[in-house]
């Protein structure tokens, strides 16, 4: 069972697997050994006995200087020396012998010894050093398996008794300042017997509770380690944006659904004011919980999410900062103007085609009256300009109601197969042939990425939707300028893009650019561009416009590829501004279906 089942499946499920929790202790205890961290415990041993033994140099070089004492300064110092080189010795031997079991033994025998050693030249029984023997017993309760504190209590109780009566009956030199009886002898010798292995018992059992803790801690950080993970796996699963703040504002987290939609890294963002991404107010957790509001994208792209805020409580603690749910609405208010203007479209050419008729047959009479009355020889000159402006008016007014008419009326598609290679380049050879006998002082630059583009469309109509571009493009750049077309693939889809270098457009004229009546060209009549889109809706292709003011204007056309016209995958949003279609008129669909079958056929 692993880390995560365990704990996620809480106490029960654990008690279950194992019996009772005092199984599931004894089981773990088989690998405590296992993950405890002997290694770590043998070098934090080097440091700690090294440390000790400057201690008591130090200590018992100034004992020996200051008092009278039988301290065999000499012997004593040569010891300290040996145990430092042992002590060196193991920290080199830790890293090239990976027997921690090993190590950990001789080490212990080791400072036994010469910690026998330590106590008989100090005194033997007059000596304030036994109490490292148990020093070296808990060491051994440590890294060693429990029952080597009792094998360690017992070994030190022998060589302890071994020194004292050693000293005592003259066998070697004796240090001590005393002469105690023998039951005093042997009192001290039972007396630390007796204290050794309580030091042993006690060691044990605090070791143990202390690998068992340590168990339990494991387990315990590790299940809520699984459920920190759990919530940010479910925070970063979040369809919807999220972003988190603290009181002061500036963002503590953003989950992947919010980078995405703010088109951000998350080092641009994180310890950033949420404030400064938005370019309208936030609402606030207090009055207002939601609102709407616009952001620019690294694409120069607007886009339009709705914002809702909480406060961020913690029971006890009261709020620590705000969270922000973002949903994006780019999409849906750009459908929204999309059937406002198809509305407004529809009532235009239902306008149209109801009165163009009657305004052309009076038109076509005051025409023919004016040019009769202009032939009259007595007319005055100013009688002669009247005229003329009437005439010019009628002609211009001629001219409205033709693209009215062409507007209105239903048109005919030949849906055949087409390169938009080869029309751009027909379209941009003669919009040159007119900047060069114009000497307008626009340069035009075409970058193709590819050699062909194969779609299936009505050829004369798509050079309509290219000259209607370039001539917006044209009037845009007055004083001159440079008018960037390329084609490029996009998935399933050709892109045809025209970027020139004119005056730009405001928010409000780039959302309104496709309706009739809103040129923004002296003369123009705002009708090429609605013929436009209604000849990409009858392609079901996708056309937008994005501008700024005072950084030209950008047309960007996309229509389907001929090899992935027969696929019944959908067509693809753009992420930065997406702008699909509504469905065609069913003029359209039957007429590629037709051309489709004549190509088959």
């Amino acid at each position: 069972m692993c880390k995560s089942c365990l704990s996620l499946a809480g106490g029960d499920s654990v008690g279950r697997a194992y019996g009772s929790s005092e199984s599931f202790f004894q089981n773990i205890g088989t690998s405590m050994q296992s993950t405890f961290d002997e290694r770590n415990w043998l070098a934090w041993l080097v440091r700690v006995r090294i440390l000790i033994l400057t201690f008591l140099l130090v200590i018992q070089l100034a004992v020996a200087h200051l008092t009278p004492t039988r301290l065999p300064v000499r012997f004593f110092v040569s010891t300290i020396l040996l145990w430092y080189a042992l002590s060196f010795f193991y920290a080199l031997l830790l890293s090239v012998w990976q027997e921690h079991r090993l190590q950990a033994s001789l080490q212990v025998l080791t400072d036994l010894v010469l910690v026998s050693l330590v106590v008989h030249q100090t005194g033997g029984w007059d000596s304030s050093l036994n109490f490292l023997y148990p020093l070296v017993i808990i060491v051994a309760g440590i890294l060693l398996p429990r029952v080597w504190a009792y094998l360690v209590a017992a070994l030190a109780f022998i060589l302890y008794g071994t020194v004292l009566e050693l000293n005592y009956y003259g066998v070697v030199r004796s240090y001590c300042t005393t002469h105690p009886a023998l039951k005093t002898l042997q009192g001290i010798i039972f007396v630390n017997l007796f204290a050794f292995l309580a030091v042993a018992y006690l060691a044990g059992q605090l070791v143990a509770k202390l690998r068992q803790a340590r168990v339990q801690l494991k387990h315990a950080s590790g299940a809520l380690e699984d459920l920190q993970i759990l919530h940010e796996n479910i925070i970063q699963s979040i369809s919807s944006g999220l972003i988190t703040t603290g009181l002061d504002g500036r963002i503590t987290l953003a989950n992947s659904a919010a980078q995405k939609l703010l088109e951000r890294a998350p080092e641009e963002l994180l310890g950033k004011p949420v404030t400064g991404l938005f370019l309208d107010p936030l609402p606030n957790a207090e009055s207002q919980t939601h609102a709407e509001v616009r952001f620019d994208t690294t694409g120069t792209f607007r886009k339009t999410v709705r914002v809702r805020v909480a406060a961020l409580n913690v029971p006890e603690r009261g709020a620590l900062g705000y969270v922000y749910a973002l949903d994006d609405l780019t999409e849906i208010r750009r459908l929204e103007r999309e059937v406002r203007m198809q509305d407004r479209l529809a009532a235009v050419g239902r306008l149209a085609a109801a009165i163009a008729h009657e305004i052309r047959n009076p038109l076509t009479s005051i025409a023919g009256s004016v040019s009769m009355l202009s032939g009259i020889p007595e007319m005055s000159e100013e009688h002669r300009r009247l005229l003329d402006i009437v005439t010019r008016e009628s002609q211009r007014l001629n001219g409205i109601i033709t693209d009215f008419l062409a507007y209105s009326r239903g048109k005919q598609y030949h849906f055949d197969k087409a390169d938009l290679v080869s029309l751009l380049e027909d379209t941009l050879t003669l919009v040159r042939h007119r900047m060069t006998a114009e000497n307008t002082g626009i340069t035009i630059e075409s970058r193709f990425a590819v050699r062909e583009a194969r779609v299936l469309a009505d050829g004369d109509k798509i050079k309509q939707v290219f000259w209607n571009f370039a001539e917006n493009a044209v009037r845009a750049m007055r004083d001159g300028g440079t008018l960037n077309v390329s084609i490029e693939r996009h998935g399933d889809d050709w892109q045809v893009s025209f970027a020139d270098t004119g005056t730009g457009m405001t928010p409000q004229q780039t959302e309104k650019i496709f309706e009739p009546f809103q040129s923004n060209f002296e003369g123009g009549t705002g009708l090429g561009l609605a013929v436009v889109y209604q000849i990409v809706q009858a392609h079901e292709g996708k056309v937008w416009a994005r501008s700024k003011p005072g950084q030209g204007t950008t047309f960007v056309l996309r229509l389907r590829r001929l090899d992935a016209e027969r696929q019944p995958a959908s067509v693809p949003a753009d992420e930065n501004f997406a702008s699909p279609t509504l469905p065609a008129a069913s003029r359209a669909p039957l007429a590629v279906a037709a051309a489709e079958g004549r190509l088959r056929g």
